[in-house]
């Protein structure tokens, strides 16, 4: 009996502790420290190999931006887009935000498209406007308006798209990356001056 007690003790112990984070609202803070911490290792480097296209982006679908004007995917045709599926209560989502920001400051006057596309359904504007100014985000964020396409209904998030100039999906990524290192941002420039 011994030996059972002290096998399932570290197991409700930390049953214990999730469920007190949960409750307490503190699981996405959590959540997002512990990806942090890991991302900062290097092990979930995102891989910028984009030699080989994957499929076809669907451009079918609306956005809105922050000040919610409509706005078209159709729009990203005939450019290089690194589009992040997100959300403002997804831990990974907040841990790899950082990084997403780094990047997209070092490469916004190159010809990439960057669409920080918000999952968030009730109140989505203001807790993400409340989010962004939190924590200085300068990367474009815009919500999806309507269904969207099958290609963006994904099973987790974050997820992140890089789309060529002739509507390839050239990287998918799924889960909590670290995107900000040289070679994604040289692969990127090297995408979007082909």
């Amino acid at each position: 009996m011994k030996e059972v007690f002290s096998f399932l003790k570290p197991i409700v112990s930390t049953l214990i502790i999730i469920g007190l984070l949960q409750v307490t609202g503190l699981w996405s803070s959590a959540s997002s420290l512990a990806q942090s911490l890991v991302l900062k290792t290097g092990a979930l480097n995102a891989d910028s190999d984009f030699k080989k296209p994957i499929g076809a982006f669907d451009y079918q679908f609306d956005m809105l931006d922050m000040h919610g004007n409509p706005i078209s995917a159709e729009k990203l045709k005939g450019k290089v887009v690194f589009l992040n599926l997100w959300a403002t209560w997804c831990g990974p989502c907040k841990a790899e935000m950082p990084g997403i920001d780094n990047l997209y400051q070092k490469l916004k006057e190159y010809p990439i498209e960057f669409v920080i596309l918000s999952v968030d359904k009730a109140n989505a504007q203001s807790k993400i406007e409340t989010y962004l100014s939190k924590n200085n985000y300068s990367f474009p964020v815009y919500m999806l308006q309507g269904v969207a396409p099958e290609l963006l209904q994904v099973p987790s998030i974050p997820t992140t798209y890089v789309i060529n100039k002739e509507g390839k999906v050239v990287l998918k990524e799924i889960g909590a990356r670290n995107y900000d290192t040289k070679k994604m941002a040289n692969s990127l420039i090297e995408l979007s001056t082909q």
